[in-house]
């Protein structure tokens, strides 16, 4: 053999070697990755608007609108998860797929699970009641779906929509709870700036009963009607939406109003809104029952999609071929104020806390300036109480860049008197700098705050004191910012009891 011949031979197996330890050395290596650590996320493609989950047979059924054609081609469906513990969640596939039926694409609507057969496709079945598109003109029409195999698949009940178009340019999102009172089905539809409400006694044919009209918070979409029991006993019944306040100053996100129900309509405590979420992101919201038996008016859960409709399209994670992700779980209650009025309190659930990997903890830090701790992160719960005597501004600076220049900042504002978060500072795409900083009246007369703040990949969700103010936002870093520093001006603050709990 030549020498040409043997070194050519002995190339080749070098590098046949070398392919083959990189394949064994990249083994376990994955790339950086914008995908949520512990958000739940579409698995590709597209996600918008969440449906209100039901628990059956010892899961939550989840179910949310989905386009696999993204972002060449539009339509959604309804695709399917399912989780024991609103933490981990199972992909169950598409379970009502878009152009199935002469009507358009399945839009948002709620499925119930009905226990007494009162529609007639058996004893447990379940019913889904969906906006479509009409085939004749594109109306929005309430159509019916149904499921005999616990939420797997769905079929459509009728090509006719079971509540026809009374003429509205804006008729959808039907939302179905089953009324203990007066023992029927009760409707509340999205119709422009007016919450409509309609019964039934079989899921198949509707009567309307009143109008709530709603005052400056714009369209109004995804409404939603249940019964609590506050902590002082009384029940009240709580009405929700998701608004389009931004053009009256207002949030983009839950308004709610407590108040009465008599089965046919609904009489508000006071007509002004208030609000479950002061963030950017937090729409589409869904309030359900805990699913185990316990009492079901003593708290609920709520969701929402993590996106905002003025920027829909400049997701970090479209790099990585999907665009879609859900705010964490929260539990909210509901608590009487000092004046007699009642209001929504958030929490995250505690099944989050089974993600902690480690813990890191400070007793106290005084900051008068910037104390920039040797911890860093992109995904963790972090807790601390600040206390203060005479201070302008404290927070604060979380996912932040080595040199300091890229940060989302968390704080409350004594000048202002608001709490606020500001994400300036992370390539947010907003060309019209409206969604840079939301902000929420804060008392700062009390000198203290409980900040419980969880950061995530590309997310920010911050519980203010008792959870009565809380913000959700979809946030831009760099993947290698991870940075995380105390800051005060204008005075000294003292943070304590910070717990940093990584996921």
């Amino acid at each position: 053999m030549s020498k040409n011949k043997k070194a050519f031979k002995a190339l080749g197996l070098f590098i046949i070697c070398f392919i083959v330890l990189i394949t064994i050395g990249l083994g376990g290596y994955q790339m950086p990755s914008y995908r949520a650590n512990y958000h739940f996320t579409t698995p590709d493609k597209w996600k918008n608007d969440p449906q209100r989950p039901i628990y059956l047979d010892g899961k939550y059924h989840y179910y949310y609108l989905y386009n696999r054609d993204y972002p060449k081609g539009k339509g959604t469906e309804w695709r399917h998860a399912t989780s024991a513990d609103l933490v981990y969640w199972k992909d169950e596939g598409v379970a009502i797929p878009k152009y199935t039926n002469p009507n358009g694409d399945p839009w948002s609507g709620s499925v119930v699970v009905d226990d007494a057969n009162t529609a007639g496709f058996g004893h447990g079945a379940l019913v889904a009641i969906v906006t479509q598109p009409s085939a004749d003109g594109g109306k929005q029409e309430q159509y019916l779906w149904y499921s005999t195999d616990k939420g797997t698949t769905f079929k459509s009940y009728s090509n006719l929509p079971i509540l026809p178009n009374p003429g509205k340019a804006d008729f959808r999102d039907p939302k179905i709870i089953w009324d203990h009172q007066a023992q029927k089905w009760v409707m509340t539809m999205a119709e422009g700036t007016k919450i409509g409400f309609y019964a039934s006694s079989n899921l198949k044919d509707w009567h309307y009963t009143s109008g709530f009209f709603t005052e400056n918070i714009g369209l109004v979409e995804c409404p939603d009607l249940y019964r609590m029991r506050a902590d002082d006993g009384a029940y009240k019944w709580v009405l929700g939406a998701s608004a389009n306040g931004k053009s009256f100053g207002k949030p983009n996100t839950y308004a709610y109003w407590t108040g009465n129900f008599d089965g046919k309509e609904f009489f508000p405590d006071y007509n002004k809104p208030q609000w479950l979420d002061y963030g950017f992101d937090w729409y589409g919201g869904v309030t359900f029952e805990e699913g185990r038996g316990s009492d079901t008016t003593n708290h609920r859960y709520a969701l929402a999609w993590m996106n905002n409709w003025d920027y829909p399209h400049n997701t970090p994670t479209l790099r990585e071929g999907f665009n879609g992700m859900d705010s964490i779980v929260r539990q909210i209650k509901l608590k009487q104020a000092g004046d007699h009025t009642y209001h929504l309190v958030s929490q995250p659930i505690e099944a989050l806390n089974q993600l902690t990997n480690s813990t890191d903890f400070y007793k106290e830090i005084k900051v008068n300036g910037s104390k920039t701790l040797n911890i860093t992160g992109d995904t963790y719960q972090l807790d601390t109480d600040i206390s203060w005597s005479e201070i302008k501004n404290v927070g604060l600076r979380l996912r932040e860049s080595i040199d300091q220049s890229r940060h989302v900042d968390v704080g409350v504002f004594k000048e202002g008197q608001y709490s606020y978060v500001n994400r300036a500072f992370t390539g947010q795409p907003d060309k019209s700098r409206k969604y840079l900083e939301s902000r929420a009246p804060f008392d700062v007369s009390k000198k203290n705050v409980h900040l419980k703040i969880f950061v995530d990949k590309t997310s920010i969700e911050v519980f203010i004191d008792d959870g009565s103010i809380v913000y959700s936002n979809v946030i831009f870093p760099e993947l290698k910012d991870k940075g995380i520093t105390l800051f005060s001006e204008g005075g000294t603050a003292i943070f304590k009891n910070i717990v940093i709990k990584h996921f």
